[in-house]
């Protein structure tokens, strides 16, 4: 699934190319996403100039003229500039074509994305409760929200509601970073393990996004390209190889039904 750092890729892929392009045609050949494509978004939208390109967590909005879109790429989704007239693929789903000749192009082969519009998005029921970006979350407030509670620390900062866009390969690396294993109670890691916690959340945020993302199986960025984060994991899917750090052998178990890798020497 595009994560974070996946998404940030495709916003900054899209956001030069189409901010301030007028919306000539909203071009819908399967609304059966995850949420039906809203009858009549093709009319709404038609006329309407792009003014900015954001990301909310793992959502994209496209602020168009009193409202924005709101683009989830679900499972296996992409977006690509295109040229209009280009034929569509297989899974080619939805075109938001601008008034000079190119496309905004959702490809999604298992269709749990979504495109959907709203007049006041972040009210909108998908990112009303979400919790603050990994750069806005401090050390205090990851030890607050923690305190009392005995849920895995790996599934605590998953939680979209405590922070958004840490996804199951980015907790993983981020927890290695931290020195802390994936299992530890929430409520049982310090502040100071927090504060190391923050910090490299970001770190590894951060270097996935310079890299373009992780790809995995399907993710391609707005330019055709996948993300090359996957080269430089140090516990993600190496089970049985030696930790880059020490060379323990890295660990395998399950948290919350999620696979999760660790250092036993390394994190404690």
């Amino acid at each position: 699934m595009p994560e974070l750092p996946e998404v940030e890729t495709t916003r900054r892929g899209i956001a030069a190319q189409v901010i301030g392009l007028r919306i000539r045609a909203v071009v819908v050949r399967n609304p059966a996403l995850r949420w039906p494509v809203p009858k009549g978004l093709a009319q709404r939208l038609m006329g309407r100039r792009v003014g900015a390109v954001r990301r909310r967590g793992k959502y994209l909005l496209l602020d168009a003229d009193g409202g924005s879109v709101i683009v989830h790429l679900g499972m296996s989704g992409s977006l690509r500039i295109v040229r209009a007239s280009d034929a569509p693929r297989r899974h080619d789903h939805l075109d938001i074509v601008f008034d000079d000749g190119r496309a905004l192009r959702l490809h999604d082969p298992r269709r749990f994305g979504a495109v959907l519009w709203s007049e006041r998005p972040e009210a909108h029921r998908l990112l009303r409760g979400l919790g603050p970006e990994p750069w806005d979350a401090s050390a205090e407030y990851l030890y607050r929200r923690s305190r009392g509670r005995r849920q895995a620390v790996k599934s605590f900062i998953m939680d979209s509601r405590t922070l958004v866009g840490v996804g199951n390969i980015y907790a993983s690396e981020s927890l290695f970073e931290a020195g802390i294993r994936p299992r530890r109670a929430a409520g049982r890691v310090s502040l100071a393990e927090y504060a190391r916690l923050a910090v490299a959340i970001v770190k590894v945020l951060e270097r996935s996004i310079r890299v373009g993302g992780t790809t995995l199986r399907n993710f391609v960025s707005a330019t055709g390209e996948p993300g090359y984060f996957r080269q430089t994991l140090s516990v993600y899917e190496r089970e049985g190889q030696p930790c880059r750090a020490c060379g323990a052998v890295i660990k395998r178990l399950v948290v919350a039904g999620r696979a999760s890798y660790y250092c036993p020497r390394c994190q404690s």
